[in-house]
């Protein structure tokens, strides 16, 4: 039985409405420190929702959502210990792969916690190749990987995947995910993601929970 003090995430009874239509409807979530949480369901079930209500991007209508002991808040000191990996971001005109991982690093407040310096960066995310090239040219899979690596390249508590396997190969994705159990998790960083892939998810020792018709429930299988 998790205590409550070490949850990263609590959510309880959470509804989440467009309208007059009905997202998540009494969604309960908890994820301990240390710990990789899969939430998995069809597109549309609410997933990216989810994710979005934990950023605090995106206000629900109702439940209670405690993240690292307080509300969630799109404020710089919530920043500085989560991390949020959604869509690509913008990238800098002009600055190679190398450059916007050290960027990362260079403007990320001093702290303890998991993290890899750029060359390790550069080789775990297989971008050793590209690392004196622009993101623009760049496939649509290096540039999942550089975003990831960028995310990864400043210690955080609370990491928010958002499909993270998309344009990444097969083998990729088992050694991001590997990557996840292996060394983040370990370090006492918590990992929340929503993910179609099932291996994906197994193989980085995710506990999951099923989102269906807007309500939430643990996988037992």
């Amino acid at each position: 039985m998790v205590g409550v003090s070490e949850l990263v995430v609590d959510v309880n009874g959470l509804r989440v409405s467009y309208g007059s239509v009905v997202v998540l409807e009494d969604v309960s979530l908890a994820a301990a420190r240390g710990e990789v949480v899969a939430v998995m369901g069809v597109n549309g079930a609410g997933k990216s929702t989810l994710l979005s209500c934990l950023a605090g991007l995106r206000r629900p209508n109702g439940g209670s959502i405690r993240v690292l002991g307080g509300p969630p808040r799109d404020t710089a000191d919530y920043w500085r210990r989560v991390v949020l990996v959604a869509d690509l971001p913008t990238w800098y005109p002009g600055l190679t792969v190398r450059e916007h991982i050290e960027l990362v690093r260079m403007t990320s407040a001093p702290a303890d916690g998991w993290c890899l310096d750029p060359d390790e960066l550069i080789d775990a995310f297989a971008l050793t190749s590209r690392a004196d090239a622009v993101p623009l040219t760049l496939s649509s899979g290096q540039r999942q990987r550089l975003s990831l690596a960028c995310a990864l390249a400043r210690p955080s508590d609370l990491l928010l995947l958002d499909e993270p396997e998309q344009s990444l190969d097969a083998g990729f994705r088992k050694q991001l995910a590997s990557l996840l159990r292996e060394s983040y998790a370990p370090s006492g960083a918590t990992v929340v993601m929503a993910t179609h892939d099932l291996e994906f998810a197994e193989v980085a020792g995710a506990r999951r929970i099923l989102i269906e018709d807007g309500s939430a429930t643990e996988a037992t299988t």
